[in-house]
């Protein structure tokens, strides 16, 4: 695992800096704090795509790996909760930052059997705290391309599936007119094709019901991706907005609304993001080998 910020501009150093301050002092027993992902390997994206009279906008996360020595630490929604909300309360830190939590022992558990999402951190990712020497994560064994290319077809076959299933569900629901209903499946639909796709490409599942977050990360894996929610109009925004909150606020939440006309919109958008699912997956697939 490098060592270094260096190629990381001034400002992003800065910030991985106050970030790893902010874990250390609401997590009680950190063992390790890594960096991986694209700020880790330099390929990070910061960027707005006019195509026609849409804008994409493409930004990569920190993507922060926190190994810790028990696994209350590492499951611990609170702690995780208030290291999110000093973060914040920095108001210095403008990149948004994923954060997930393992206890140390997993994590080198994991390496030993070859999961190349841990295997690939420990090669591109970057230290930025170990508590002691002895808290070195490795080693790792590697799996051959056929394995990787096993292991991410099922991971398709199984989410893909599922996915498919609650949008199933959708339909089901919006014949009925049970539009809050039909949020959530749609919902659902849209946080496992994002998982189909993390799967696939870095054998991790993210758990995050966060499906802006989800799609940040699978535009990392590939740029097609953030075609799916533009949001260049309000009407655009209030329904991504609406789809984001579905899985809390359609259950619980009396008062959310959705209508007719934004649930066929965010229809055709999550179509494509099952057809982009497909293609993408499928190519991801075939390059193992």
């Amino acid at each position: 695992m490098k060592k270094s910020l260096a190629h990381l501009p001034r400002e992003k150093q800065t910030e991985l800096i106050l970030i790893t301050e902010k874990i250390l002092e609401q997590i009680p027993d950190v063992r390790t704090i890594a960096l991986f992902g694209s700020y880790a390997r330099g390929d990070w994206v910061e960027d707005t795509h006019l195509e026609g009279h849409t804008t994409h906008v493409y930004e990569s996360d920190f993507d922060i790996l926190v190994t810790t020595k028990t696994k209350k630490e590492a499951e611990g929604p609170d702690a995780h909760d208030r290291v999110e909300k000093a973060i914040e309360a920095t108001k210095q830190v403008e990149t948004p930052c994923s954060i997930i939590y393992h206890t140390f022992g997993y994590v080198k558990q994991m390496l030993l059997e070859g999961h190349y999402f841990f295997v690939d951190i420990i090669k591109e990712g970057v230290e930025l705290y170990r508590k002691k020497s002895k808290y070195n994560l490795g080693p790792a064994n590697i799996l051959t391309p056929q394995q990787r290319k096993e292991v991410a077809e099922e991971h398709f076959k199984q989410w893909f599936k599922s996915a498919k299933e609650f949008y199933q569900r959708f339909e089901e629901a919006f014949k009925k007119r049970q539009y809050k209903n039909a949020a959530f499946q749609l919902h659902q639909a849209t946080e496992r094709f994002y998982a189909a796709v993390t799967l696939v490409f870095v054998n991790y599942r993210f758990r995050l019901h966060d499906i802006e977050a989800l799609g940040r990360k699978a535009v990392s894996y590939n740029a097609e991706f953030g075609k799916v929610f533009p949001r260049d109009t309000a009407g655009q925004q209030k329904a991504f907005t609406l789809l984001k909150k579905a899985y809390i606020d359609a259950r619980y939440k009396k008062e959310y609304r959705i209508t007719k006309k934004q649930l066929e919109y965010l229809d055709e958008r999550v179509k494509l993001l099952q057809r982009l699912t497909k293609k993408i997956c499928a190519e991801k697939i075939e390059s193992f080998i």
